[in-house]
């Protein structure tokens, strides 16, 4: 962390969230950054990060100039990720890995709902710059509540939506990370893809219970 006297001198100072929306990342990722060393910040007598606005927008800079390929690029595709979703439901469903019992035609609709959440998931994480971020999360956050609202109605419990919802978590993450190793890609790039990509699932998540929650009620 850089000295707290930075605080005094010239140049605007942003606190995490809101250096987080400039530049475009979870306010953990940037928190990560910050403890890394790869961005300077400092600390607060209470104890919260500041940053240099001046710090920031060479950031985001140097990011847009030699800025990631997009993932669709890399292989990580909607279509490569249903398949990775078809080969995990197809083994026998387990209690960790419940789904529910109803008929085809709401299995189908489970399965389109679920193509578009993993398409708007895609979307969050290539987004390019804050707006496009807020856009994507408001999207997947529409179809959580629509697909936690589907589940009440089914009749399944909220700890089955629960284990329902965090296994399906499990092969995004795990395809992305086969992609990474097949990419080579940098160690920095592939814990940001899963930081921030943990951190949408995980407020997901919460909307998730608080849409079961209304629609059982």
């Amino acid at each position: 962390m850089s000295d707290p006297s930075l605080a005094h001198r010239s140049g605007d100072w942003l606190s995490l969230g809101p250096a987080a929306r400039l530049v475009g990342v979870d306010p953990d990722t940037l928190r990560r950054w910050a403890d890394d060393g790869r961005i300077a910040a400092y600390l607060t007598p209470g104890g919260h990060r500041r940053f240099e606005r001046r710090a920031l927008d060479r950031l985001v800079a140097a990011r847009r100039a030699g800025g990631p390929r997009p993932l669709a690029s890399l292989g990580a595709t909607s279509e490569r990720l249903t398949q990775a979703y078809r080969r995990s439901y197809a083994r026998p469903a387990t209690p960790a890995h419940p789904m529910p019992d109803v008929g085809e035609p709401e299995r189908e609709a489970f399965r389109r709902e679920g193509r578009q959440l993993v398409d708007a998931l895609l979307a969050f994480l290539d987004a390019d710059g804050p707006a496009a971020r807020a856009e994507a999360e408001a999207d997947a956050g529409r179809l959580t509540d629509h697909l936690a609202t589907r589940l009440a109605g089914s009749g399944t419990s909220l700890t089955e939506s629960v284990a329902l919802f965090v296994a399906a978590r499990r092969p995004f993450l795990a395809e992305l990370g086969a992609i990474a190793r097949k990419r080579k890609l940098d160690s920095a790039r592939l814990s940001s893809l899963y930081d921030e990509a943990s951190g949408l699932l995980d407020r997901l998540l919460l909307r998730l219970v608080r849409a079961h929650q209304e629609g059982a009620g």
